[in-house]
Parts: C-alpha cells; sequence; structure tokens
C-alpha cells in the first residue's frame, strides 16, 4: 500500500503543476502574432524587445528564434522556429512520462498486493487449516484493498495523461500555425489579419 500512496501523491502534484504550467494565456498568448508584426512595422524589434519576447511565454520563444533570424530569409527562418518548437514541445511534455508510468505501474502494484494476500491466506490455511474464517477474510481483505487502491489510482491518472497529452499536442499545433502566419507575414506572403 506504501508505494500506491506514494504514486498517488506524487501523481496530484504533477496533475496540479500540469494545470497550472498549461494555461492557454501561458502558453500561446491571444494576439501575440498581431502585436509582433505591429512592433516590425513600426521597426520596434531590437535586442531587448526580442528577448523579451522570448521570456514572455513558449509562443514567444519560438517566435523570437524565427525573428532573430528572418534577415537570412524564409528558410533559414523557418528552421530556427522548427528548432524552437521542439524545444517548447518537450518542456510542454515535462512530466507527461512520469504521470504515464504513474498509471501503468499502480494496478501492477495493486496486483502485487492481491498476489502477497493470497500468499498469506495460503500460508494461514497450511499452518491452521480451514477453521478459522477470520484468519482467511484478512488475507483475501488484504488482496482486494490493494487492487482497489491501485485502480483508483491508476484511473485519474491515465485520465489525465490522455488529457494532457491532447492539450500539449492542441497547443503545438496552434503554435505552429502561429509561426507559419508570422513568416508569411514577414516575407510578404500573406496581409496581416
Amino acid at each position: 500500500m506504501w508505494p500506491i500512496m506514494i504514486c498517488s501523491v506524487i501523481a496530484m502534484a504533477i496533475i496540479g503543476e500540469r494545470f497550472w504550467s498549461l494555461q492557454k494565456k501561458k502558453i500561446v498568448p491571444p494576439d501575440l502574432v498581431p502585436q509582433v508584426w505591429s512592433l516590425a512595422k513600426e521597426k520596434k524589434l531590437d535586442d531587448t524587445t526580442i528577448r523579451r519576447l522570448k521570456t514572455n511565454s513558449p509562443l514567444g520563444a519560438i517566435l523570437s528564434a524565427g525573428l532573430i533570424n528572418s534577415k537570412y530569409g524564409r528558410e533559414i527562418m523557418k528552421e530556427s522556429i522548427v528548432e524552437a518548437g521542439r524545444q517548447a514541445a518537450h518542456e510542454l511534455e515535462r512530466f507527461l512520462n512520469s504521470l504515464g508510468t504513474i498509471a501503468s505501474v499502480t494496478p501492477l502494484l495493486g496486483l502485487l498486493g492481491t498476489v502477497l494476500g493470497m500468499i498469506k491466506v495460503f500460508a494461514a490455511i497450511m499452518s491452521q487449516g480451514v477453521g478459522d474464517p477470520g484468519v482467511l477474510a484478512g488475507g483475501i481483505s488484504e488482496a482486494l484493498i490493494t487492487t482497489a487502491a491501485g485502480l483508483s489510482v491508476a484511473i485519474p491518472s491515465l485520465i489525465f495523461h490522455r488529457y494532457f497529452e491532447g492539450l500539449v499536442e492542441a497547443y503545438i499545433l496552434g503554435m505552429e500555425e502561429e509561426s507559419l502566419k508570422l513568416i508569411e507575414i514577414m516575407h510578404g506572403e500573406r496581409e496581416e489579419a
């Protein structure tokens, strides 16, 4: 039970942290591309502004990578955005592997508890016979409790793992779309919206 309880605490901490960190306004601030475009038109994209943009959000980091390399042409700008996007995606997926591992391991820990409980039942039967139902019930109860505990940690962990994976994927697609808009705007292939 102790490993299951530790997994439960870790899972809750990860879920809370991911809810806090994966807020849309922190990842993909609204109207960031139009703001960047207006700064570019006004020739106000200096090093300080780009540095501030880089620390603003993951989308800001991706856009700043493109802006720094925009003078080298469309392809270099796109490559730098892709590289920054990979870094941002990695950061967004932080702790999701751990949450997935907890979702996979806790049912196995519950099963292990079940096996250990059944071993106790059979050991009690061997030493005392089948005459004392209290000894049998204690071992069977332990087996069932650990199984239920493992599943009660695994099910919410799996649900939140899948939810956060979908959320991260949606953010990555949104950041990719916004970055492509910036590339097209900076190279005159699209009008400002």
